[in-house]
This record gives C-alpha cells, sequence and structure tokens, in this order.
C-alpha cells in the first residue's frame, strides 16, 4: 500500500479525533437561573503608588523639578550655564539658596544676583525634560521680592535641545516684598525635552520662590492639576476603589520618613517636600533626584477618586518602618498620634465643615464629604510586631466609626510563615478584610486559579491589593508586560471572580511608569512626557472591570468549575443592570479551541457580542509606537436558542456577552 496514503489516513484520523476530543472537552453549562453571591462595587480597582515618577513628573501635571528649592540639593533640577561657583560672575550672575527658616514646611528660597543681564540665565530641566505641544497654553506662577537694582522684568522660554525658543511670556516684578506673578506660555512646537529658561531685564538682586508651570489643559481644568491623559486612561477602566497613597511609601526607610497624610493637604506651597523612597531603593536604577511635592496630596486622592468614579481606600503607617529596610518600630506607650492620624483622616473625609478636619476639607473647596467606607491599616507589615498595633487601630477606629470597614496586611508574601502566621492571627480578630500581595511568574498564575476556592467563606473577605505576573522575577529591571502575563493573571482573575464571595477587593501593581524614571518593572500604564499607553494587563484590568456584572453564575464542565483543565480557565455573571450575561474565557492554549456553551434558566437574544483580547505571541506587548497592537477588538455571534458555539483564539482572553430576552 502507498506509504503517503497511509500517512494522510493516519492525519486524518488524528484531526478528526482531535476535533471530536475538543468538542467532548468543551461543553460548558452556564447556570442563569441562580445568583451564588453579589459582585462587589469595588472588585475591580486601582492601587497607586508614588513608584517610577508616578505623582511628580507624572499623574501630577507640575513640569518644574524642585520649584521651592526644597530637594535635599537645594539646586538641583536647576542650571546656570553661564556660573560658575568659583568666580564672581562679573558676566553674568549667580543664584544662591537661602535657607531662611528650620521651622514649618518651606525653608528655602532662591536668591539671584544678577551682574550682567545680558549673560544670565537660569534653566530648570523639568522631569526629564518637559513635555509641550504646540499651541497648547501652559500656566505660570511664582513669588518674587525685588531685593535691589534696576531689575524691569523676568522672562520665561521654553527652549529646545539647540536653545531654540519655543514660546515666552514674562512678568514685570514691581516689589519688595514677596508678591505673587502669573503669566501664560504659548507653545509654538511639539517638544517633549523642553527646558525652561529665566533671564531677566536690569541688573540686581531679587529673591525667587514656588515657580510653577502647569498645562492649562489638565484633568477638569484644574489649577494644580493632573495630567489629562494619564486621568482618563484611569476613568476608563471604571475602577470600583482608588488605593492611595501606596504601598511601601507609605512606610517610609524610616518612620521619619513615612508618608504622613496631615503634611499633604492645605495650601500646596505649604507643604513640605520630602525624599521619595524609592530614589536610591535599587542599585539597577537609581533616581537621586525623586522627591516629593505633595501637591498631589490626600485632599487631591479624595477627589480624583470621586472624578473617577472609585471608592476612595486610603492606607496609613501603623507605626513600623518598611521591614525590607529599617524595620523601625514606634514604641507602643508612643503609637497613639499614629492611630489618632488615622481617626483624623475619617473625619477629614466625612466630618461635616464643623468639625477640625472636615473645616480643613472644606476650605480646601469640596464642603461635601468624600463618602469614605475603607481604611488600611499598615501596608504589607508581618508577624507579631503587626498583629500587636493593628489591634489598637482597629478598636480606636471601631469605637469611633464602628461602620469603616478596616484593611488589614499578611505581608508581602502569597504563602510562608509570615502569611500563615498573619492570617490565622487575623481570622481570631475577626478582621473584615485581609491584604494579600503576590508577585509571581506567569505559571503560578494559571496554577493557582483555584486560590480561593477553599478559603473559608465565613473568614475575612479579601482584597488582593497587589499582584502582577514577573515574566523574569520579581523586582528585576528586565520584567516586559507580555502577553504571557497578562493572560496568565486574567486566568487568575477568572478565579477571583468565581469567589467573588469571598474576594470583594482586587488591584493590579504597579499602576504608573515613566519611560525614562522607572525603578520597578513591570507596569500596568507607561508614559513618557507627551504620550501613554496601557499594556495587555491593562487591556485584561479593563476588560474584566468594565464587565463586572452584578451577580456571579455557575459556569462548569462536566460538573466542575473551569480552572485549566484543557488549558481553559472561566468565570460567569450577570448584570441585571444592562440586562445581560456575561462569560470570560480564557485560553492559555497555543491551540484554537471550540466551545458548546449551553445556558439554562434564561431566554437569550439570538445574537451576542464578542470582546476579544489576543496577542500573536507570548512576547508580545504594547509600545509608544504600537501602543494598541494588544487591545480590544469587538465582533458578533449567533446564539441558537440556548446554546452558543464558539471558537476561542489562541492565547485569548475573550468576553462573551448576551441581553437576556
Amino acid at each position: 500500500m502507498n506509504t503517503n496514503f497511509i500517512t494522510k489516513i493516519t492525519l486524518l484520523g488524528a484531526m478528526l479525533t482531535s476535533i471530536y476530543t475538543s468538542a467532548q472537552k468543551n461543553n460548558l453549562e452556564v447556570d442563569a437561573s441562580k445568583s451564588i453571591t453579589k459582585i462587589q462595587p469595588t472588585m475591580y480597582g486601582v492601587f497607586f503608588e508614588d513608584i517610577n515618577f508616578a505623582a511628580d513628573g507624572g499623574l501630577y501635571a507640575e513640569m518644574i523639578k524642585n520649584r521651592s528649592f526644597e530637594f535635599l540639593f537645594p539646586m538641583m533640577g536647576w542650571n546656570e550655564p553661564n556660573s560658575d561657583r568659583h568666580k564672581l560672575n562679573q558676566q553674568s550672575g549667580i543664584a544662591n539658596v537661602i535657607q531662611y527658616s528650620q521651622q514649618g514646611t518651606n525653608h528655602n528660597y532662591c536668591r539671584v544676583t544678577i551682574n550682567n543681564a545680558n549673560g544670565y540665565q537660569l534653566i530648570n530641566e523639568g522631569f526629564r525634560g518637559m513635555g509641550i505641544k504646540k499651541d497648547l497654553k501652559y500656566n505660570l506662577t511664582l513669588k518674587a521680592a525685588k531685593i535691589s537694582g534696576n531689575i524691569s522684568k523676568i522672562k520665561f522660554q521654553f527652549i529646545d535641545k539647540d536653545h531654540k525658543v519655543l514660546g515666552e511670556t514674562s512678568v514685570v516684578p514691581t516689589s519688595k516684598d514677596w508678591s505673587n506673578y502669573s503669566a501664560q506660555l504659548t507653545s509654538t512646537a511639539t517638544e517633549a525635552k523642553a527646558k525652561l529658561k529665566i533671564t531677566f531685564e536690569g541688573n540686581g538682586v531679587i529673591d525667587l520662590d514656588n515657580i510653577s508651570l502647569f498645562p492649562e489643559d489638565t484633568w477638569a481644568g484644574r489649577k494644580n492639576g493632573l495630567r489629562k491623559d494619564l486621568v482618563q486612561l484611569l476613568y476608563d477602566l471604571k475602577p470600583g476603589f482608588l488605593r492611595f497613597p501606596g504601598g511601601c511609601i507609605v512606610e517610609g526607610r524610616t518612620l521619619a520618613e513615612r508618608y504622613q497624610w496631615k503634611k499633604s493637604v492645605g495650601k500646596v506651597e505649604d507643604r513640605e517636600t520630602a525624599v521619595n523612597r524609592w530614589n536610591m531603593e535599587f542599585s539597577h536604577r537609581p533616581a537621586p533626584d525623586y522627591f516629593q511635592s505633595f501637591g498631589l496630596g490626600f485632599f487631591e486622592y479624595f477627589q480624583l477618586s470621586e472624578d473617577i468614579g472609585a471608592s476612595p481606600l486610603p492606607i496609613l503607617s501603623c507605626g513600623m518602618a518598611c521591614q525590607f529596610n529599617t524595620g523601625q518600630l514606634v514604641p507602643m506607650d508612643q503609637i497613639d498620634p499614629y492611630v489618632q492620624d488615622a481617626l483624623d483622616l475619617i473625619e477629614f473625609a466625612n466630618g461635616g465643615t464643623e468639625t477640625a478636619w472636615g473645616k480643613v476639607r472644606a476650605d480646601m473647596g469640596h464642603p461635601k464629604p468624600f463618602n469614605l467606607k475603607f481604611i488600611g491599616v499598615g501596608n504589607e507589615q508581618w508577624g507579631p510586631d503587626y498583629i500587636e498595633r493593628f489591634k489598637v487601630f482597629e478598636k480606636a477606629i471601631k469605637n469611633k466609626y464602628p461602620n469603616i470597614t478596616i484593611v488589614s496586611g499578611t505581608g508581602p508574601f502569597p504563602d510562608g510563615d509570615f502569611f500563615d502566621y498573619g492570617m490565622k492571627e487575623l481570622k481570631k480578630l475577626n478582621a473584615e478584610i485581609v491584604d494579600e500581595h503576590y508577585y509571581k511568574d506567569p505559571a503560578w498564575f494559571r496554577k493557582n486559579a483555584t486560590r480561593y476556592d477553599s478559603y473559608d467563606r465565613k473568614g475575612p473577605k479579601i482584597f488582593a491589593g497587589e499582584y502582577a505576573a514577573q515574566s523574569v522575577a520579581i523586582a528585576s529591571p528586565d520584567n516586559k508586560n507580555n502577553w504571557e502575563c497578562a493572560f496568565s493573571e486574567a486566568a487568575f482573575m477568572t478565579g477571583m471572580e468565581r469567589n467573588a464571595e469571598v474576594v470583594h477587593l482586587t488591584s493590579y501593581a504597579p499602576l504608573l511608569a515613566h519611560e525614562e524614571g522607572w525603578q520597578w518593572t513591570p507596569d500596568m500604564i507607561w508614559f513618557n512626557n507627551l504620550q501613554s499607553f496601557g499594556t495587555p494587563n491593562y487591556y485584561v484590568q479593563k476588560l474584566f472591570s468594565n464587565h463586572k456584572g452584578t451577580d456571579l453564575l455557575s459556569i462548569t464542565k462536566d460538573g466542575k468549575a473551569i480552572t485549566g483543565q484543557n488549558d481553559l480557565f472561566a468565570s460567569a455573571v450577570k448584570d441585571v443592570n444592562t440586562k445581560e450575561l456575561i462569560l470570560k474565557i480564557v485560553n492559555t492554549s497555543a491551540s484554537s479551541q471550540n466551545a458548546s456553551i449551553d445556558f439554562k434558566g434564561a431566554k437569550l437574544d439570538s445574537k451576542g457580542t464578542a470582546v476579544t483580547l489576543k496577542g500573536d505571541g507570548l512576547n508580545d506587548e504594547n509600545s509608544f509606537v504600537a501602543p494598541t497592537k494588544i487591545s480590544p477588538k469587538e465582533s458578533q455571534f449567533k446564539v441558537n436558542g440556548s446554546k452558543v458555539q464558539y471558537d476561542f483564539a489562541p492565547y485569548s482572553v475573550t468576553v462573551l456577552k448576551i441581553k437576556m430576552k
């Protein structure tokens, strides 16, 4: 017999067997007749931390670096190209920082001596440059005091790397006393690496402080505002909550460096600059110029939460510095101020205008309460020291504000002795919500889709507060936001959704990263001074959050949850508001997979909508050049009575939506 004929028959038989087997394996059943549990409105949220220049130089739209001369090296970010600190500079001039006070929050100002106005320049470099766009307007404000001489004008110019002027304006200083001045520049070109050059007309001595520059086109057009494109990406996620301000930044490397929310509210110019704890954390990405102006402070976080429709979730220090750094502890007999900070924050958010902290909020422009429901005690702490402190916070908060839900934590790892100890002790305390973190390889996320299947339904609810698949290793500078990481997270997320009875909040971390200023990878959204884009991980989050539904349904294969059998993962919900059934199916196989889906207990439209995310390969990524390479694509499919036959593409995340009659 012909060998080729035998080979063809064998291959045909294998194909038929494969098709038959696939059809047999992927008979899925959805029970739409009963709701297992409600999906929490907070199910999918966002985690914000000022890492990777996410605040100053990122979300916070200030363009001047070190605007108040308060960095550790007070002239950092400023340059005088025609001056020499070791000369008298008769042909130019020199700037010196005056430390006028060690009290309060604003300690320094800049005194400029202009010996020859034709030769003197003061230039601010911005955050890895300043991103300006042609024909857009930029609002400048500053404080100045004319000390001596005949200085008649201060000139401000955008310049590029060749010192070409790309827009200019000026102010006329009129007083020897500190006075506020403002002006507006219009950019004549688009430039990612612009700088701001300051020159003078006339000679003499002048003091400068709080030199600030914002695009006029901020989110909601606010002064001291946020970068519009980045907030839009957050808004589009439809997040259930916004966690802030972190992250390890809550704890600080030392207790002195911890985030203190009271220093981040009130007048912007009165907020004390602090070193950012990520500035020298990693030897592979040092950022000695990374400080916090706190222009983006707790008031702005609450306001942002409101803007994007998210429930605010602030996390506060529990009196423990980062245990990966110094691990400093405040003694138990000195913990009261930390506890008071938590109580005062609740008053700041929710108190009437007659209360002390409610009045501070009202004076900042928001008399209406922010409707705070959650507060986190500690970030990633572990061990007996944490439990001891948590008990004190819990008692004080519940005594005064019994309706506030308290978030506790089990440390930085999803297993091991820290985790086991923390969970055991928090269960004893009847903790309400426990924050779990996991940064693991993609395979871990696929293998752990059943993680919450065995969690005690009567125990604490879960906040999956920080997670991201690591393509190389945790904290590796070589991690990528590739497609394998994203669809593996999606597989895990179906497991969290299937266990919505236990899992009440989830958030990917970190959220934002500057292309040139990052310390940590991977990250959900990348930006430079002009552009931003969502990674495949962003679009996975968006797909789940935009289709979270209201009620969890059962989806099974052979009576069992779909948790990786035949490389498929699935969850199902219905949305009583839109009257839709919504399935999320993740195919982690290299092959297309056909599934027959039988819907029980619902009358369906004759067609549905599929929203699909897929990459051509495991290592595919989005980029500034191809920002939507992996992004959702919509299509229609037929519904035959109560059944759907659907081909799920290889390496894909698919949402199927069907209207109910």
